[in-house]
């Protein structure tokens, strides 16, 4: 598929998944006339790249980690390949991840109690 397509399908917009390959993120391979050509593996690529910057990786913690990770539940990591830096960077994160996990759960639950406080006759859910 081309690049406008693969836009289309995973809604991130050409411009960020040339971005991506500049990253060495993504690997279209070109046509003989230049052109992106995106085989179908790329939408979960993309939609992985997307998740893992949305939770605060930056693209270089991305690039290392994006080969040895399959579709949900698939990893491929040999060890040998994960340097003692990049599992504590990637450790370090996932701290700041689940800190942020935690402060949003409480948030939750504080605005949970005061929506059942001031509209008890509604669901607060």
């Amino acid at each position: 598929m081309r690049i406008g397509e693969l836009s289309r399908r995973t809604g991130v917009p050409a411009r960020l998944l040339r971005y991506y390959e500049e990253q060495d993120l993504l690997h279209p391979e070109r046509a003989a006339n230049g052109y992106r050509s995106y085989g179908e593996p790329a939408v979960r690529d993309v939609q992985q790249i997307r998740g893992l910057l949305d939770s605060g990786l930056t693209t270089e913690m991305i690039r290392a980690v994006l080969p040895y990770l399959g579709g949900p539940g698939e990893i491929h990591p040999p060890a040998e390949c994960v340097s003692a830096e990049t599992a504590d960077l990637l450790r370090s994160h996932i701290d700041r991840i689940q800190a942020r996990i935690d402060c949003l759960a409480r948030n939750r639950d504080r605005l949970t109690a005061y929506l059942a406080a001031v509209r008890p006759d509604r669901d607060a859910r």
